[in-house]
């Protein structure tokens, strides 16, 4: 049906792609204004909506900076409250939204700010807290701001040289304006992709002179983790009744990993940021086990028990992490 839809809907697709190309054009003729900050700025983005790894980047660059002052800078998507917000020990996932929340409570020491106005955002950020660098999460297409450095993400099989515009495909933005990121990253890369494979994507996706392409996959850590010091192994609950619950943009690869180690699991799956009503947790509240990603767990904590995550990271070959260790590091 989700198809026939798309099909139908074309001549809107072409309609957006007018609209996308004509506001990209105002900002490359200088009509719209892209305003550069004297702290340095670091996007991460993408050009389709949909799942490509945006929050585990974050958390990859985080970590990559621990030596330095980072700030994060996010829209706080579907969050209740508006304008600038800091978060702090008060915050709550209504507050920031559910990524920003994850990052604050994963990463206490990184400063988390939210604003769907980037300018005041880093403004702000300049103002209170004078961080060393700030990371603009899923700002790509937000040209009022002009970083000094940008990560474009692509998901391996869904590559944005693929794609058609929204809602006929997945763009958002155009294809062409690919040539503003510095590093592209392929994510979501099966096991043992060789280097012939590398090299065919790298041709298709055609990156300018200044632009470096590296390939990632997605590495899952075994432990789950839960409320308190509660923690299970994925081979401690191969007996368990488990409901596997998501509510994020791409749950295939999570859900493949899952099949491939054997595990049996009830299947619950929601949009993208889902705000998780008791209606839906009377659903699969009574599994001995309730599994979902980090991101959900921060719109379920305290709505069911046995509740447990399961972290994800992104994985980078030895030589491709050194490259962006030192690349980034020398930003700031």
């Amino acid at each position: 049906m989700l198809q026939l839809f798309r099909k139908i809907a074309f001549p809107f697709s072409l309609v957006y792609a007018l609209v996308v190309h004509l506001r990209n054009l105002l900002y490359n003729v200088g009509i719209f204004k892209s305003i550069s900050y004297k702290t340095p700025t670091l996007c991460v983005g993408n050009l389709s909506v949909g799942g490509t790894g945006k929050t585990p980047m974050i958390e990859f660059l985080i970590r990559l900076l621990d030596n330095h002052k980072v700030a994060v800078l996010s829209r706080g998507y579907k969050r209740k409250s508006e304008g600038f917000l800091l978060a702090d020990e008060n915050s709550s996932v209504l507050d920031l939204g559910d990524e920003p929340y994850q990052l604050h409570q994963k990463f206490p020491e990184t400063t988390v700010a939210v604003d769907a106005d980037r300018r005041n955002g880093i403004t702000q950020l300049e103002s209170r807290v004078q961080p060393e660098i700030i990371l603009l999460d899923d700002a790509f297409q937000h040209r009022r701001v002009k970083p000094n450095f940008s990560i474009l993400l692509t998901a391996y099989g869904q590559l944005y040289v693929d794609d058609w515009y929204l809602p006929t495909g997945n763009l958002r933005d155009s294809k062409r304006e690919a040539k503003r990121a510095n590093i592209i990253v392929v994510t979501k890369c099966p096991e043992g992709l060789s280097e012939a494979e590398k090299a065919a994507i790298t041709q298709k996706l055609q990156p300018l002179p200044h632009q470096k392409v590296v390939f990632s996959k997605l590495e899952y850590n075994h432990v789950l983790k839960g409320e308190g010091s509660a923690s299970l192994s994925l081979t401690a609950i191969q007996d368990k009744k488990i409901a596997l619950v998501t509510g994020i943009a791409s749950p295939g690869p999570l859900v493949q990993y899952l099949k491939s180690l054997g595990l049996e699991f009830d299947y619950f799956e929601f949009r993208d940021h889902h705000h998780f009503s008791d209606r839906d947790v009377q659903q699969f509240k009574n599994h001995e086990v309730i599994l979902t990603t980090e991101k959900d767990y921060v719109r379920l904590k305290g709505k069911a028990e046995n509740l447990f995550y399961l972290e994800v990271a992104h994985s980078f070959t030895t030589e491709d992490r050194a490259f962006l260790k030192k690349t980034i590091e020398s930003l700031s």
